[in-house]
């Protein structure tokens, strides 16, 4: 009896630890939740906000789910994937109104709005590299040192800039890279044309804030219609103004005024006819030295 009692309760425990081992989760299923190797679509770095880790989340679940790139894709009335067009000077982008994807900025688009719940950056890349939400800027020569997961980088000119992604950290970027291609994972491109980074404001924007009106209004290196043109607006556009000043008088679209505003996401100056508002912006300071 006694003997039956023990093989019993030493089978009951060992039953119990096999039990046990069957339920532990191995341990290397459980790093594969917690972190991210460089090659993987994630964050890849600490010290991001809470909205630019949802933004990065949002464009990698698009990678892993094999979306296309597709020109003009993601630009619909709200964010999202859509049909693109075929773009007349890339033979690879035939395919592209038959495949739903997204471009470079219908990506970051996307990206943004899964994580505030709200389109602010709508537009192409030129539009949303020269945002009022700018929380920072970086240049091309500071490279990915000062960069945190999130924050978009851009490619191209003053004039043209013609591709954004959004950086991940360890030297990685997540783009819509073209036609052709599925989103993808890549190592950040510094040489060649690359332009300069920024972070983005995903709460109020500060600053004195105004809508331009007008098409293809040029912005300038200096408060002067012979002055270096830096970027044009395709049409209306939110911008900050930093400061305002007297300075050459233009006549335009059947309007005369000296006043200038210093537009500092641009580092450029736009005539005051193009702002909408008074001649002279009320609550604007006069720009100094």
């Amino acid at each position: 009896m006694i003997r039956t009692i023990r093989r019993t309760a030493l089978l009951s425990t060992l039953l119990g630890l096999l039990a046990l081992l069957l339920w532990a989760p191995p341990a290397s299923a459980s790093r594969a939740v917690t972190t991210k190797a460089a090659g993987d679509c994630g964050v890849l770095a600490s010290g991001a906000s809470a909205a630019a880790q949802r933004a990065v989340a949002a464009a990698c679940a698009q990678v892993d789910a094999g979306t296309w790139y597709t020109w003009g894709g993601g630009h619909g009335a709200q964010p999202g994937p859509t049909y693109g067009t075929v773009d007349p000077d890339d033979p690879a982008s035939e395919h592209d109104p038959e495949r739903l994807g997204f471009d470079c900025s219908g990506l970051v688009r996307y990206a943004y709005a899964e994580a505030t719940g709200s389109d602010i950056l709508n537009g192409p890349a030129a539009t949303q590299y020269y945002t009022a939400r700018a929380a920072a800027r970086f240049t091309a020569a500071q490279g990915t040192g000062p960069l945190l997961p999130g924050d978009l980088m851009a490619w191209g000119t003053s004039q043209d800039l013609h591709h954004i992604a959004i950086y991940l950290g360890q030297g990685k970027m997540v783009e819509a890279r073209q036609s052709g291609t599925k989103l993808m994972v890549s190592d950040v491109r510094l040489g060649g044309d690359y332009f300069g980074a920024l972070r983005v404001n995903t709460g109020a924007v500060t600053g004195h804030v105004f809508q331009t009106w007008g098409t293809g209004v040029w912005t300038k290196t200096a408060p002067s219609v012979g002055a270096t043109r830096v970027y044009a607006f395709p049409g209306p556009t939110t911008v900050r103004v930093e400061c305002q000043k007297h300075a050459e008088v233009v006549t335009s679209d059947g309007y005369t005024n000296d006043a200038w505003s210093y537009l500092p996401d641009y580092k450029a100056w736009m005539t005051n006819i193009y702002i909408q508002g008074p001649a002279w912006l009320d609550g604007v300071p006069t720009c100094t030295g």
